[in-house]
């Protein structure tokens, strides 16, 4: 049987249709009501969950301005990590109420914490699952603290090498964790579709022997869609309201119509990529008639020997099949035949020796 997990009931891997996580990340903007409309977005464009980061700036960077905690290129060029997550955190008194509005709308809600004070207060709210961020994925004893917990884990790989993503699987494992997923990524933001090597997420699937899905920071659905069919089974993307807001996360999430495109989008894809079936299809069979057979194309008299202009392979089927052709020549037919009428077999007088 493939490998699964389970979260709030919902079983995801290759078995089941795509778990879709719709990040809110820091598209909040600062504002409670927007992190509860992005919410509510969500469960309306059909997201399996809504995922929340749970940090503030003193847990997850120090108050420095010197060079190496300055960023350097791409959207948040020049700022500090300190200012940077001060702006884009989500207040932890904002959590309860979050989690309590996701959980009255009927979509699951999670975090991905950064800390173990993070992961108490998860806890304490009753979080179904766990996410590990990229960026500390190689945080070991955050992970083992996190798998102390017992419940579900995906760790996402970003930056992550082969033997890395061994490590974090060995102390999710190590920690207590026996429900465990890993998602492919590229740490960039947006980044682009031909750094994904989506063939990637076939390899971690037989060499980790886990549920396997993807991050995807690209800025359209295409990556995702096409990463099902590689054994994809979790997507996770970044939402917002409007990706012209502003914020530090806008500019690369989907909106909310995207978002539906992509739920809806996924799970055919995986509909489509059903099982190995040669047979014939349900949408097939009432155009059967409508393939290649042999029919008259002169009128014949009973007894009459069949030659090659006497008989076509056209369109419909209701004549003896085209693969016939060569032995039908030759033979004679038992009763008089119409022109454009259908060879039928049974009215054929085959030639012994020939057949």
């Amino acid at each position: 049987m493939n490998p699964f997990i389970a979260i709030d009931g919902r079983k995801i891997g290759v078995d089941y249709s795509p778990y879709i996580i719709a990040e809110l990340s820091a598209n909040h903007n600062g504002k409670l009501q927007t992190a509860k409309d992005i919410i509510y977005q969500a469960k309306a464009a059909g997201a399996d969950a809504v995922k929340l980061q749970t940090y503030t700036a003193d847990t997850i960077t120090l108050n420095s301005d010197s060079d190496e905690f300055r960023i350097r290129g791409g959207l948040w060029d020049g700022r500090t990590l300190y200012d940077l997550y001060q702006e884009a955190q989500m207040p932890w008194q904002w959590h309860a109420p979050l989690f309590e509005f996701a959980r009255s709308l009927g979509i699951t809600i999670f975090s991905s914490p950064f800390d173990n004070t993070a992961v108490d207060l998860l806890e304490d709210l009753g979080a179904p699952a766990y996410k590990i961020a990229s960026f500390e994925a190689v945080d070991l004893p955050l992970i083992r603290y996190v798998a102390s917990t017992g419940k579900p884990m995906i760790i996402s790989t970003g930056m992550a090498d082969a033997e890395e993503i061994y490590e974090a699987v060995n102390a999710a494992r190590e920690g207590g964790c026996s429900e465990l997923a890993i998602l492919h990524c590229v740490s960039g933001y947006p980044a682009p579709a031909a750094d994904y090597n989506l063939h990637t997420i076939s390899d971690m699937r037989e060499r980790f022997g886990l549920v396997t899905g993807l991050s995807d920071h690209t800025l359209d659905n295409t990556t995702a869609i096409t990463s099902v069919a590689l054994g994809s089974s979790i997507i996770e993307k970044h939402v917002t309201l409007d990706r012209n807001n502003g914020g530090p996360d806008d500019s690369f999430s989907l909106q909310p119509t995207e978002l539906a495109a992509l739920c809806r989008d996924t799970k055919t894809a995986w509909s489509a990529l059903g099982g190995i079936d040669y047979g014939r299809k349900s949408s097939e069979i009432g155009n059967v008639q409508f393939r290649r057979s042999l029919y008259f194309v002169k009128a014949l008299r009973a007894g009459s020997v069949i030659t090659e202009d006497c008989i076509r392979s056209v369109r419909p089927g209701f004549g003896a099949s085209p693969k016939m052709f060569d032995k039908i020549l030759g033979c004679s037919v038992t009763r008089d035949v119409s022109i454009n009428t259908p060879v039928i077999l049974d009215e054929l007088k085959f030639d012994q020796e020939k057949n």
